[in-house]
């Protein structure tokens, strides 16, 4: 008789549907930043000033939608675990997705070995160095990154 079969793992790689991406003539953190209210905006206006030291991360399609992270010099995970700094509840994100940094004056996103990737402009990146206003994918998520560069 022949041994059984291992079962599959419950995780596995999905298709995203990756939407187009936008006119970079247009600018997606000004679009963001017009729908939120004056006091938020003003936390917005002190992270733009704050010459590299703290950078957020708001979620500008998904689930949780409008809700912002603060990034220091310390850095955050990014992730589905409960521990994660900026936990994104979503099959689509691995326990452990990604990290953000902060090298010098940039911060840097790193993806964490994840099982769907992590993307900026539809492209796939295991590392990439943020500037304001970047969009990245991570699961459903798209995320925008704020900070003073």
């Amino acid at each position: 008789m022949a041994a059984e079969q291992p079962q599959n793992e419950l995780t596995s790689t999905i298709h995203l549907g990756l939407r187009e991406v936008t006119d970079p003539s247009k600018n997606h953190l000004d679009e963001q930043l017009a729908l939120l209210s004056p006091e938020d905006r003003a936390v917005i206006s002190e992270i733009q000033s704050s010459a590299g030291e703290k950078a957020m991360i708001l979620i500008a399609r998904g689930p949780n939608k409008g809700s912002r992270f603060l990034v220091t010099s310390e850095g955050v995970t990014v992730g589905r675990s409960a521990s994660s700094s900026i936990f994104l509840d979503d099959i689509t994100v691995s326990r452990t997705h990604a990290t953000i940094s902060k090298d010098g004056n940039s911060f840097v996103l790193k993806d964490a070995g994840s099982l769907n990737g992590t993307y900026i402009n539809n492209i796939s990146v295991t590392e990439h160095v943020l500037v304001s206003g970047d969009e990245f994918q991570i699961g459903k998520f798209h995320l925008l990154f704020v900070g003073s560069n």
